[in-house]
């Protein structure tokens, strides 16, 4: 099985605190992974240590068979990594259109992904002239994974999708990232192991920032054990 992404026993501080302190990761191309654990268990922490934003002292972080650990966040993210952040983090003065435009890393890609993102996403096509701030948190997310869309990017790490959305708009949302990933590895950091058990084929179990349990998601559904153990769910 080829492996897109393989972190191996990393540790990130953050000031002074100790967050992750042995975290393994393993993604195969081509799969939707999750990133499962209670909160504050270093599920974000572990996206944003991939990409550099808070970067390990030690381990490693191979992307594509090369070591990334070390290198600045933009030339991680120049590789091929697109990151959509909790909280979404758009551009609220922007328009759709200009958020999405200001993501380029190479001018005209916009405009060559413009109809798969459309497709994706249509209600993003007749709001292109709204502000960010006009948008509903279901349309924000949208937007949010658009932007991670434009740049050729071919793992994007994904925290919080489903995050404060009505059900039906986690539906959308579910489909979407089901399609995308035809195209695109995924990692995703997700609360409701339901909506998580439904997208994902693997899974990886993160505890007080050490990583304790990976393997299949369809034998995962079934341990009832350690569903309960690590993810307090019944």
């Amino acid at each position: 099985m080829e492996h897109i992404l393989e972190v191996q026993n990393i540790h990130t501080f953050i000031g002074q605190y100790h967050i992750l302190q042995g975290v393994d990761v393993r993604v195969p191309k081509g799969s939707i992974t999750a990133l499962l654990g209670r909160n504050g268990a270093g599920k974000t922490t572990t996206l944003k240590s991939i990409l550099g934003l808070t970067p390990p002292r030690e381990g490693k972080v191979i992307f594509e068979g090369r070591e990334v650990r070390g290198m600045k966040s933009f030339d991680i993210a120049a590789q091929g990594i697109g990151f959509v952040p909790e909280h979404r983090a758009i551009f609220r003065d922007l328009t759709v259109e200009e958020n999405l435009k200001i993501a380029e890393r190479v001018k005209g890609e916009y405009l060559r992904k413009r109809d798969f993102i459309f497709n994706l996403f249509p209600d993003l096509s007749r709001l292109i002239a709204l502000s960010g701030a006009s948008l509903s948190g279901g349309q924000q997310q949208m937007l949010a994974i658009a932007r991670a869309l434009v740049a050729d990017n071919r793992l994007l790490l994904i925290d919080e999708p489903s995050e404060g959305l009505a059900p039906v708009i986690i539906e959308h949302m579910m489909a979407a990232i089901r399609q995308l990933s035809q195209d695109s590895t995924v990692v995703l950091v997700e609360q409701n192991f339901l909506v998580a058990s439904q997208l994902a084929e693997n899974y990886v179990i993160i505890e007080e920032g050490h990583s304790v349990k990976a393997g299949a998601m369809k034998d995962l559904v079934n341990d009832k054990a350690t569903i309960h153990r690590y993810l307090g769910a019944a």
